[in-house]
């Protein structure tokens, strides 16, 4: 037993014995865990250990389960029954001041039964002060849910109505008598369940004796709740913890609940079915916001911003799909930059937006403002690393950690080898390598700390992989942000962090008017500008449009995204036939 643990029976209220364990201070506000199907109290342990020094965490083998007793039929594993065990648990280790939930799998069904059923309305009215479930929706909400769907079918509703029945087809299996005891005690279902969740860190075999008596709780409440639904909401405060690679719950049966609570609160995490073990530190922050939320009325970035997700949950998809999301984009006062950030705020995104015209970060906001989400504009050099961490920091603290970064500020420069001198080859480095760099380096470490996932977009070029006698610095800088944007992509791929790489063809941007040509004097610069911004003008591919599909890549999380037909070509030639891109780079194309 973890130290600093009491513990304590409670007799439930047909005479099973439930064992509680109690960590933390007494006197402070009370977290109540319930625990899941097969396992015991331990699945909290690690997050128990995080919470205690600040809250009084309680936890308790549920009936058949661990060191509690089990019912002397069948029918004592019936929701209603387990819904008073957690009422006599709550009586027990808080008995003058509500509680707040915290419960896992068949716990979160339980805890969902408790806190809507109206037989322990007038018991529970006042008892529990906010709730955050993981892998376990309501039973009567997961019938209707299953009812709207077939009663108005869609192609999305049907397609996640035969998703939820393939993850679900080991429901039917335990609805057999013998064979899944039998099948539990030899050993073979904890093989099976180590394939389903292989990709799970906090998996641990289950006691076969658990499992086996566990098996009654699908028996007695499946059928009649799945059937004859009864739902009803609540005005407790609900948080969902919604496991992207959960391989029993899908992500539409976990986060349809705005219409079950007046406040409900989601938040999709990368991880599988057990994050009480594989993300502890992730559930403890979580269940940590809420209740200090309800209880001091301190309400974290991330807490409005899963308020809203929640609220967009049940809206037709599309316009406000990234409602609740943070966006960050650097070189956002114009071209490119400027036209992803007004994509993500019609969609319902805050933006972060940064520039080294501070004037023109700050119109962008503006015009982001009027689209009704937050919008800040911000002073930044990305080539200078002190200043970005400082952006990074001010970001942090004012808004919270973003969800998608987008590091987009770049710089034009062309002509022949011999005429780059060092400083200019410093300078295009600083900002269009560096500076993704640095982009990529001050926003990572917070957002896999955060542990919710979330999209790093570099803004790398067609000429990444086109080479061009015209262009060696600019190519060679973007094709290095290419390359890092791949590495990355691997690395942060465990964390849920999508690393996209968009490659932009024949973009007509103010870019290309400010183009450094090196080897040139300033009447011969500037005529090239213009004649260069005035082809790219006919040519009129625009940053709106190349917005679009910045916002596709990060919603399918695309690895490499070239944008304009030419660059889609290029990408295909540059695969295919190299040799040919090759010989044509050794023509001279004057401008």
């Amino acid at each position: 037993m973890p130290s600093g643990v009491t513990t304590r029976r409670v007799t439930a209220s047909d005479g099973v014995e439930l064992v509680v364990q109690q960590r933390g201070p007494a006197d402070s506000p009370t977290v109540l865990a319930v625990h899941g199907y097969p396992d015991d109290q331990t699945v909290w342990d690690q997050v128990a250990g995080q919470l205690a020094g600040r809250y009084h965490v309680v936890s308790y083998d549920v009936r058949g389960a661990g060191k509690s007793g089990e019912p002397a039929t069948r029918a004592g594993y019936q929701l209603d029954q387990l819904a008073d065990d957690l009422a006599a648990v709550l009586d027990a280790v808080s008995p003058d001041r509500p509680a707040h939930l915290l419960a896992h799998d068949w716990g979160s069904i339980q805890a969902w039964h408790a806190i809507t059923s109206e037989r322990l309305e007038a018991r529970l009215s006042g008892r529990v002060a906010s709730y955050t479930s993981i892998s376990g929706p309501d039973l009567d909400h997961v019938g209707a849910w299953f009812r709207a769907r077939l009663r108005r079918p869609t192609p999305r509703g049907l397609r996640e109505l035969l998703r939820q029945f393939a993850a679900s087809g080991y429901i039917g299996f335990f609805q057999l008598p013998v064979i899944p005891e039998l099948v539990w005690r030899s050993g073979v279902l904890a093989r099976v369940m180590r394939v389903l969740a292989s990709a799970d860190k906090g998996l641990r075999a289950p006691q076969p004796a658990d499992a086996v008596r566990g098996l009654a709780l699908y028996r007695e409440n499946m059928r009649p709740r799945l059937t004859r639904p009864r739902p009803r909401a609540t005005s407790v405060p609900v948080q969902v913890l919604a496991p992207t690679l959960d391989p029993f719950v899908t992500g539409p049966l976990q986060t349809d609940i705005a219409s079950w609570t007046n406040h409900a609160m989601l938040r999709r995490i990368p991880g599988g079915h057990w994050l009480p073990r594989s993300r502890p530190d992730v559930v403890a922050r979580c269940v940590s916001e809420l209740v200090d939320q309800v209880e001091r009325g301190v309400e974290a970035s991330g807490l409005r911003r899963a308020s809203a997700r929640a609220a967009a949950s049940w809206q037709p998809a599309g316009r406000r799909r990234h409602q609740g999301s943070l966006v960050v984009i650097t070189g956002a006062g114009s071209g490119i930059g400027r036209a992803t950030a007004l994509a993500f705020a019609e969609r319902g995104a805050d933006v972060v937006l940064a520039d080294l015209n501070e004037a023109s970060a700050k119109s962008t906001a503006t015009l982001a403002n009027a689209l009704g989400v937050e919008a800040t504009g911000y002073q930044v050099d990305v080539a200078d690393a002190d200043a970005m961490r400082r952006f990074a920091d001010q970001v942090l603290a004012a808004h919270g950690v973003p969800d998608v970064v987008v590091n987009n500020a770049g710089i034009g420069m062309a002509g022949p080898f011999a005429d780059t001198s060092l400083d200019d080859w410093r300078r295009v480095i600083d900002v269009n390598l560096w500076g993704v760099i640095h982009g990529c380096q001050v926003f990572s470490g917070p957002m896999v700390a955060h542990g919710e996932g979330g999209r790093i977009v570099n803004i790398a070029s067609a000429a990444a992989y086109l080479p061009s006698r015209a262009l060696p610095a600019y190519a060679t800088t973007k094709a290095a942000v290419l390359m890092l944007t791949e590495c990355l992509r691997g690395e942060l791929a465990e964390h849920g962090i999508g690393v996209v790489a968009i490659c932009p063809g024949l973009v007509h941007t103010n870019i290309t008017a400010t183009t450094r040509f090196v080897g040139t004097d300033d009447a011969e610069q500037n005529r090239r500008q213009q004649a260069t911004y005035a082809a790219y003008g006919r040519r009129n591919f625009t940053p709106t449009r190349t917005a679009q599909d910045i916002v596709r890549a990060v919603e399918r999380n695309t690895a490499l995204a070239p944008v304009t037909p030419e660059a889609k070509v290029g990408l295909v030639l540059s695969r295919l036939t190299p040799a040919l891109l090759r010989a044509a780079a050794r023509r001279e194309i004057n401008v």
